[in-house]
């Protein structure tokens, strides 16, 4: 259990050192914005870009893990929207929560999580269950939040809206270049590949000072309610999400290194994604926030117990 917590709690240390930075004064009150915007838009589109140009894209398994990871999360998401509906009739707040039990911290978190326990030979899966995971997740969640905001939606609109908070996100626009530059097979020139490598190289460590960042700068006093329903899409999120992600995979028999990988990713901690869009419509934004918070600390310890009886030592050894 020790040499397991050596592992993964300097992750996590990352973040708390972001969160003390801000809270003693080491770090503005922009610091936490403008880092995230680096992360954003130049060190994680470096990484991912140099990454997918060198996946092997005629590996079938690592596309039925993707295909898997994505159901994992539609289902997850899904039954939370739905409960959730039954319980508020509100469809965009619904939606909102069901970001929250079925959308993986996989910037912030999952990349430099997997980079530390299995290796870089886990970047191309992560990247692309991240890249097809966000594109499905935030285009359903914001048709369901457009649809729940207006008596008589406009389709166009709505539309509209997907496609271009899509075509403007650098984190599927790089990735998906990436891609297509590895899939024509052009060979990449090394002063380019040295420039991905060293502003990649710093998307982990600057993803999970931000997180740490936002914490410091977002920490309310949220009332019983909040908690309980924080608390409630938290146990979804770490315990629901990777224990059906965990029947999948055996289900379809995805090879070990593949099937620990998806596990992994769902187990993490609610990402940022549902409190961005909760802002950015004005709505459940102390909610979406504490999930979040409270996700990523209680992940301390699952994430811990999950590698520690996983045996992610021994798939960090043997690869695919």
């Amino acid at each position: 259990m020790l040499s397991t917590v050596t592992v993964v709690l300097p992750v996590f240390a990352i973040i708390l050192a972001g969160f003390v930075a801000r809270k003693v004064g080491f770090l503005g009150p922009n610091a936490a914005l403008d880092l995230n915007r680096y992360v954003v838009y130049l060190a994680l589109p470096a990484l991912l870009f140099e990454v997918m140009a060198g996946a092997d894209w005629s590996d079938h398994d690592l596309m039925e893990f993707v295909g898997i990871f994505v159901l994992s999360s539609g289902v997850i998401y899904a039954l939370t929207v739905a409960l959730c509906f039954l319980d508020s009739r509100n469809l965009a707040d619904a939606s909102i929560d069901g970001l929250g039990t079925s959308y993986s911290n996989m910037g912030y978190v999952g990349f430099p999580l997997c980079l530390v326990v299995l290796g870089k030979d886990s970047l191309p899966a992560v990247t692309l269950a991240g890249v097809v995971t966000t594109v499905a997740l935030f285009a359903i969640g914001i048709v369901l939040i457009e649809v729940g905001r207006q008596s008589q939606p406009r389709r166009r609109a709505i539309v509209w809206t997907v496609s271009g908070s899509l075509v403007r996100n650098p984190l599927v626009i790089w990735p998906v270049l990436g891609g297509l530059w590895g899939a024509v097979s052009v060979p990449m020139p090394a002063s380019f590949a040295t420039f991905l490598s060293l502003l990649g190289a710093s998307a982990a460590p600057c993803a999970l000072v931000s997180l740490g960042l936002f914490f410091a700068d977002g920490s309310k006093e949220s009332s019983g309610r909040i908690w309980s329903k924080a608390a409630l899409l938290s146990v979804g999120k770490l315990l629901v999400h990777p224990a059906l992600t965990f029947g999948l995979v055996m289900l379809f028999g995805l090879p070990p290194f593949l099937a620990g990988i998806a596990v992994l990713l769902a187990a993490l901690p609610t990402g940022t994604g549902p409190f961005m869009l909760a802002e950015l419509y004005g709505r459940e934004t102390l909610s979406s926030s504490s999930v979040v918070l409270l996700s990523t600390v209680v992940s301390i310890v699952t994430i811990t117990l999950l590698v520690y009886w996983g045996g992610y030592a021994d798939l960090a050894v043997t690869g695919r």
